[in-house]
C-alpha cells in the first residue's frame, strides 16, 4: 500500500495525508500543509529516500502531477480513512504483525523512529511534541507509548 511509506516519512494525519497531490511532493525539497484539524500550517521536509519511491510510484502508476496521489480504483477521488484501515487490518494479518492497525500508526512509526534514530533523548521528544503540535512533551510520550513502556519498566525493576 503506498501510503505506508510517505505516511511513515512525513508523520501526517491521515485525513491530511489523502488529499496529497503529487505536485506537492515530486521533486520538492519541502512542502507546506494548512492541517485540518488543527488548522496550522505546517512546513514539512521531504525525505531524499522518500523522493525516490515517490518518483518510482509515479512513473509506475503514470499519473498526473495534479492528481490525488492515494486514490480509488477509479482513480477520481482519495481513498477513505475506512479503506486505509480495512487494507492495513489486511496486511497486518497476512503478516501476523501485532499490534493497532489504524492509520494512525504511520505517524506513530514517524515518532518511534526519531526517537530512537536520537538516542531515546529528551531533545528527540521536544522537537516531536512541536512536529505533533501537542501541548506537551508527557503528552507526546503518551502517545508514542513511551509512558506505558516506562510504567512497565517499573514493575519489572522492583
Amino acid at each position: 500500500m503506498r501510503c505506508l511509506a510517505t505516511g511513515s516519512y512525513i508523520g501526517l494525519r491521515i485525513s491530511d495525508l489523502l488529499q496529497l497531490r503529487w505536485e506537492q511532493l515530486l521533486n520538492q525539497d519541502y512542502f507546506t500543509i494548512v492541517e485540518k484539524k488543527t488548522k496550522k500550517t505546517r512546513k514539512v521536509t521531504i525525505n531524499g529516500e522518500l523522493q525516490v519511491i515517490l518518483n518510482r510510484l509515479y512513473k509506475a502508476l503514470g499519473a498526473g502531477e495534479t492528481d490525488f496521489m492515494f486514490v480509488n480504483r477509479f482513480g477520481e477521488r482519495p481513498f477513505s480513512i475506512q479503506y486505509v484501515n480495512a487494507k492495513l487490518k489486511e496486511i497486518f494479518t497476512k503478516y501476523s504483525i501485532r499490534g493497532q492497525y489504524s492509520s494512525h500508526f504511520m505517524r506513530k512509526t514517524l515518532g518511534r523512529r526519531v526517537w530512537e534514530m536520537n538516542k531515546y533523548s529528551d531533545q528527540a521528544l521536544l522537537l516531536l511534541s512541536q512536529l505533533f503540535n501537542h501541548t506537551s512533551v508527557s503528552t507526546t510520550k503518551i502517545y508514542l507509548g513511551i509512558r506505558e513502556q516506562e510504567i512497565s519498566n517499573l514493575y519489572l525493576s522492583v
